[in-house]
């Protein structure tokens, strides 16, 4: 029987993100991204609440599924986040949240996501799916134990939440490690399903950048080991390196916790929607981003 993760073409659906200023300043950006498709809407700190709102916004009225990043410590106040909320279920008809720690140089008093869902204010305002962060090659000053130790705190709250819950992890490299690191998740109880987050086609200064933003520089000198058949200063990186293994494992390894993909659009979204559509992860051959999501509900 055929594996309901993979479509048609024998891809994995695919999610991917955007920034609030990039929707509202660019009214085609959209353009091209398959209907009910996950899109992600960042915050990285230097947006307002109003343009985070207005993002979601339109992302929704495009047909597809806002997913905005819900980043606990910068919130100032209690208050603050359920200001923000209650704006974006009630303005913009959010129904699916990130929940991410996130960075401040001030933190607020919410200092993870554990105590935004603790709140209980996703569940009060109608939140269908809440998506946790996942590192592959770990996360920096947090020894596994304590990653494990809040992973299964989010699991007992998961128990009690009306919502879904789902892992979406910082994207990599190394497919091999990526594997050994589901095997992990297996092993320590996790039942969430894995959104694993990959990078989509771009050149290699730009991956370098945001490699060092993101902490995995171990995983990009792998691929830059393996030479120029996957990258080149030149022609830059091909995903199909790091998805196509992901796609025989769940092939090979039916119980794996993988899901779908996630696409970080470092070279930009049109590319990375060309991308995704010239491979059959999106468009006519695709299925649903839905029925990959409907494995964590």
């Amino acid at each position: 029987m055929p594996d309901p993760r993979l479509n048609a073409a024998g891809r994995l659906a695919a999610s991917t993100e955007v920034s609030p200023r990039q929707v509202c300043e660019k009214s085609d950006l959209l353009t091209g991204v398959p209907l009910g498709t996950r899109v992600y809407v960042t915050d990285l700190g230097n947006c307002s609440e109003d343009q985070i709102v207005e993002a979601a916004r339109r992302v929704k009225d495009a047909g597809l599924v806002p997913v905005p990043h819900m980043a606990a410590r910068r919130y100032d106040s209690l208050s603050a986040f359920e200001r923000r909320i209650t704006r974006l279920t009630q303005e913009a008809g959010v129904t699916d949240v990130l929940a991410i720690a996130g960075e401040a140089e001030t933190p607020g008093p919410l200092t993870s996501s554990v105590a935004l869902i603790e709140t209980g204010l996703f569940d009060k305002l109608g939140i269908r799916s809440i998506a946790v962060a996942g590192h592959p090659e770990g996360a920096p000053d947090i020894p596994a134990p304590v990653i494990r130790d809040f992973l299964m705190k989010k699991h007992a709250l998961a128990a009690s939440s009306d919502a879904a819950f789902l892992i979406v992890t910082q994207f990599g490299f190394d497919p091999h490690r990526v594997a050994l690191w589901l095997d992990e998740l297996t092993a320590w109880g996790n039942t969430f399903p894995v959104h694993l987050g990959v990078a989509g086609p771009a050149k290699m200064t730009t991956l370098l950048k945001f490699a060092a933003f993101a902490g995995v520089e171990n995983s990009l000198n792998f691929l830059k080991k393996r030479g120029g058949a996957v990258v080149s200063m030149l022609t830059g990186y091909d995903p199909a390196s790091m998805v196509e293994p992901l796609e025989a494992r769940v092939r090979s390894h039916p119980a794996t916790p993988l899901a779908q993909i996630h696409v970080y659009p470092f070279g930009g979204l049109a590319k990375t929607t060309e991308w995704l559509s010239q491979r059959g992860s999106w468009g006519p051959a695709a299925a649903s981003p839905f029925d990959a999501q409907e494995l964590a509900r």
